[in-house]
C-alpha cells in the first residue's frame, strides 16, 4: 500500500464522511464534540482500508467501492458506540 499526499487527503475526506455515517448509525444521542467524530472517522477510513485488503474484498475500482465502505462505516460505527458509552459513564448525575 503507498500513501501519497492524493491518497493521505482523500482518506481524510473520507474518513469525514465516514464518521458522520458512524455517528448516524449508532442510535441515540451521543455527547461527543464533532471533532472526535471526525477523528474517529478518519482512524476507521485507514483502519478499514487495511481490513478490508487483509480480508480480500477491497477491489481496485475506478468508482466506489462499497464493501470497503461498508467495513469503514462499521468499524465507525462500533468506535462511536464506544467512545460515546465511555462518554457517557463519566458523567455524575444529582
Amino acid at each position: 500500500m503507498e500513501f501519497t499526499v492524493w491518497g493521505i487527503i482523500t482518506a481524510i475526506v473520507v474518513g469525514l464522511i465516514v464518521g458522520a455515517l458512524g455517528r448516524l448509525v449508532v442510535p441515540g444521542r451521543q455527547n461527543m464534540p464533532i471533532w472526535l467524530h471526525m477523528l474517529i472517522g478518519i482512524g476507521a477510513a485507514l483502519l478499514g482500508t487495511v481490513l478490508a485488503r487483509a480480508i480480500g474484498i477491497a477491489t481496485e475500482t475506478n468508482g466506489v467501492d462499497w464493501g470497503e465502505l461498508l467495513v469503514q462505516v462499521v468499524l465507525a460505527a462500533i468506535a462511536v458506540a464506544l467512545v460515546a458509552g465511555v462518554g457517557g459513564r463519566r458523567r455524575v448525575t444529582r
